[in-house]
């Protein structure tokens, strides 16, 4: 490696969540890993909405999948990347949904609060990865 080029620093978590039981610890176990980057402390709205996404996410994975939920953050400095796996080749479509809907906007709530989100398929399954981008300090 060249003196002047960029080196690639990124860290990340990840951890498996069954059917059984996922979708509040992996709301926990994100949350854990948000206070640990400063997140939950400097930014809260943001937190939340990461939390929230991660929530539909891993629910998606257990409800339409029948699948147990791989979930995987990456923090490189510029983007948290939030991706979860499950074992459906589907890709997720938003769709809109009723008003008295008591399901059908998942899609659309990582729309709106991601700042960008992206579904890979194959045969072992899908990633739906979506990016939030780092909140400002406390002064910024």
């Amino acid at each position: 490696m060249h003196e002047h080029e960029p080196i690639l620093r990124a860290f990340g978590w990840a951890r498996k969540f069954p059917v059984t039981g996922g979708v509040r610890n992996g709301r926990a176990w994100a949350r854990q890993h948000l206070d640990e980057l400063g997140w939950t402390e400097h930014a809260p709205e943001t937190a939340d909405a990461v939390v929230l996404i991660i929530s539909e996410l891993i629910t998606n994975a257990h409800l339409h999948a029948v699948s147990d939920a791989d979930l995987v953050l990456t923090w490189d400095g510029k983007c948290l990347y939030v991706s979860v796996h499950d074992d459906s080749p589907t890709a997720p479509r938003p769709r809109e949904a009723a008003a008295d809907a008591t399901s059908g906007r998942g899609m659309a709530l990582i729309d709106a609060l991601a700042d960008d989100w992206q579904t890979r398929t194959g045969r072992s399954g899908k990633t739906v990865t979506a990016c939030f981008h780092p909140p400002t300090g406390p002064d910024g």
